[in-house]
């Protein structure tokens, strides 16, 4: 039995780049598709959302000269190339799948809504929501916390290199102590950068839990869905 029944995947476009220094790593690719279709065949109603930080970040590019609007649309058109590397991941793996943009596209992903997303998952297709909210200013956070409030999932799982939350960057700092679980209102006092800021209020005044954990190790993501304490809960608790 799954512990949950809808959920919104959050994935890392800078993850996807695996040991290279820039775009997709076919391996890492395969190993998140194998671990997406794992937990659908729970019967996991999956909706995911994929950063393109491994292509390019608008806001690093409006820094070095880019305007920051078209920086971002630049961004967004990361998302879906992500968006179609995965979803070929997933075809290739046999799990029927669809991408939906933000910004119209077709016939490159089908134009997103509320309710085709859903009527999608409940079919038994897993829904890879692509460029965004579709308007510059919004990262892919905010994009997640959206989309996961709108499709009415159970809890967003996002997926780092990361296994949770800590009281510092433990890649920084090695005294950083991990949290199990913490709230929304703990997390904004002390800063923490779990999601941007836009992202975490989202989620805290919709009540929509977070699952901070690492999806870079295989089977983790099946572990979340089994009930095993691998990550970090935040949530208004």
């Amino acid at each position: 039995m799954a512990r949950f029944n809808r959920i919104l995947l959050k994935l890392s476009g800078e993850s996807l780049m695996g040991q290279q220094g820039y775009g997709i790593d076919p391996e890492r690719l395969s190993q998140y598709a194998q671990q997406i279709k794992d937990i659908h065949e729970m019967g996991v109603q999956i909706g995911i959302v994929i950063g393109g930080g491994n292509i390019f970040r608008g806001l690093s590019g409006s820094q070095k000269g880019f305007d920051r609007v078209k920086g971002d649309q630049m961004g967004m058109m990361a998302t879906v190339i992500n968006s179609l590397a995965l979803s070929s991941a997933l075809d290739a793996v046999g799990v029927s799948n669809k991408v939906l943009t933000a910004i119209r596209m077709e016939p490159v992903g089908e134009f997103y809504t509320k309710w085709r997303a859903i009527e999608a998952m409940q079919a038994g297709k897993v829904c890879i929501f692509s460029a965004g909210t579709g308007s510059p200013y919004f990262t892919t956070d905010t994009g997640s916390s959206l989309r996961g409030i709108e499709i009415e999932a159970d809890v967003m799982l996002k997926g780092t290199r990361v296994d949770g939350v800590y009281t510092a960057d433990p890649e920084k700092d090695p005294t950083a102590a991990k949290f199990d679980e913490i709230s929304y209102k703990e997390v904004l006092a002390r800063g923490l950068k779990v999601m941007d800021l836009t992202a975490i209020c989202m989620c805290q005044d919709n009540n929509l839990p977070i699952y901070v954990f690492n999806m870079d190790v295989p089977g983790n993501l099946r572990r979340v869905m089994e009930g095993e304490p691998i990550g970090t809960l935040v949530s208004n608790k």
